[in-house]
Formats: structure tokens, sequence, C-alpha cells
């Protein structure tokens, strides 16, 4: 296990090559490389990282050049609070996701990952007024048990929920598909500010990274990873909601799905999901009674 000491090290490292849990551990065991890592001959680093020798070369100038900085004092002046793996505030059920991430950053109450009661509610990108009326039924028991409603700050859907939440004065975590020199999209410039000041925002990009489109499937396995079980209002057939989904389903969480009309696009995917086995929900109630039952059982 890497010491707190060598945070700097970690923060430069995953500043310029953010690199997952899994192959971070090739750099600490058998040998801990990283507490030499500008020392180490570059191709020693492209065998253990498994990268190309340039790659490598390119890694380690990087990262003399990067340790003159202090990452702490950098992140703590843009209201950055970076949480390492082995962070007391890190979430130990994302060591249960595939490929945990070795870094979050955060910007906000970070106290909120403690909570162990986090349910996801995500949905369309093109959510309808549906939507809205089956989060505004679902989200305010949730709220009154505790739970924290996490999601991705996507239009549609997850807007839906964040605002739902702090409109009856619950917690929510949003979770970015990129750095925090950007946002995404535009128009929640504003929603994401006040999640910033009062929520959570939660990333595993470092702060310069874009949002690009193979981030969000990423994100996706955080949000699910979590939440104690994920509810799922609109869905077209084809959608990054049913990636999620299918990410719940494999870390075993509990798929709660809203039915809708049989003729609306937007519900296509919902209902197939219903077919499949996922838990059909009316309002926020029900999902708390299932999850009890399910706690009870345990």
């Amino acid at each position: 296990m890497i010491l707190a000491m060598d945070t700097q090290r970690l923060l430069a490292l995953h500043y310029v090559y953010p690199l997952p849990l899994q192959k971070l551990q090739r750099l600490l065991s058998p040998v801990n490389i990283l507490s030499e890592f500008e020392n180490i001959q570059y191709d020693e680093i492209a065998k253990v990282l498994q990268i190309s020798a340039h790659k490598a070369y390119q890694l380690s100038q990087s990262f003399r050049q990067i340790m003159t900085k202090s990452f702490e004092e950098v992140y703590a002046q843009a209201n950055i609070i970076p949480i390492p793996f082995y962070h007391p505030y890190f979430p130990a059920q994302l060591f249960e996701i595939s490929s945990p991430p070795t870094v979050l950053y955060v910007k906000g109450q970070y106290s909120l990952l403690s909570n162990n009661k986090q349910i996801a509610i995500i949905g369309s990108r093109k959510a309808t007024a549906y939507s809205k009326r089956a989060i505004d039924v679902i989200v305010p028991p949730l709220v009154q048990r505790g739970y924290t409603v996490v999601s991705g700050l996507a239009r549609g859907a997850d807007t839906i929920a964040h605002t739902a939440t702090l409109n009856v004065g619950g917690h929510t975590i949003a979770v970015l598909g990129h750095g925090f020199n950007y946002l995404y999209p535009a128009e929640n410039r504003i929603l994401a500010k006040q999640l910033a000041e009062h929520q959570l925002l939660v990333t595993e990009y470092p702060p310069y990274m874009k949002p690009e489109k193979w981030h969000f499937p990423m994100r996706n396995r955080i949000i699910s990873g979590l939440s104690q079980a994920l509810v799922v209002t609109e869905a077209a057939l084809k959608s990054g909601t049913l990636i999620t989904t299918e990410l719940a389903l494999e870390q075993g969480k509990d798929v709660f799905v809203v039915p809708g009309p049989i003729d609306a696009m937007q519900s296509r995917g919902t209902n197939q999901l219903l077919l499949e086995g996922a838990i059909p929900v009316i309002n926020g109630h029900q999902i708390l009674e299932t999850l009890d039952l399910f706690s009870n059982k345990n």
C-alpha cells in the first residue's frame, strides 16, 4: 500500500498519466518504483506499465518537470480536493467495480462519499415531462430516509434528478466525465456551481482533461459503483443509460425501472429492461420497501 507521504508523487504521476488502480499497483509491487520514479530507466517503466518506450520516455520527462509543483497547494487554490484510493473518504465500494479509479477529484462536501445510503437516478438526455413527474414522486421519500441521489449532471434526467433532490432539501452527488477546468453541458453551469458549493462534484479526471465521448461510459461505472441501487426513468433502446444499467447488474445492484407508454420512443429501453427482469417502480416508498426487505434478509 502506498504511504501518505507519497501523495505528491501519486498526484504528479496521475496528472501526467491518469492510470487506473490496477496499473498503478504494478509500480508499487513487488518493488515500489513510484518512490524513485524520476530515477528509473524509461525502458523499465515501459516494461512495467506495458507501454511503448517512446511513451515511457515522455512520461518520465513529464513527471520530472511536474514534480516541482505542489499539487495539494495548487488544487487547494482551485477548491479541488484530491482523494487517492488510500484516503479515508475514498468509497470502499469503488474497489468492487471494474477498473477502480486511482484518484477522485472532488469539489464540495466530500463527507457525502461516506454515506452508505446512495441511490443513482439516471435516464435519457432527451427526457420528457414524464421523467420529471416520475422523479418528483421517487425522490422525496428517498431524501426523507437519508439517501444521497447520485447522477451524472447530463442534460435531461440527470439534471432533473439533481434539481428535484435540491428542491426537497436533500443531498446529491454529480459524477463528471471530464476535469474541473471544463463543464459539460454548458447549460448546467449554475447547477454545477451550486453543487460544488453545497453538494458534491466528483471526477476521476485531472483538471485539464476535456470531455471526450469515451469518458462518459467510464464515468457511468462510478455512478453505479457508488450506489446501492439504480433507478431508470426513460431510455431509448440504444443509449448510454442502458450501459450504466448493465454495469449496475454486473455489480449486483438492484435496478428499478419506471414503466412507460408502449408507444413512447424514450420508454422502449426501459420497458425492455422490465421484460428482462428489472424491478418496476412507481414511487420512492416502493424502492425503500424493496431495499429494506433485502437488508433485513442480510
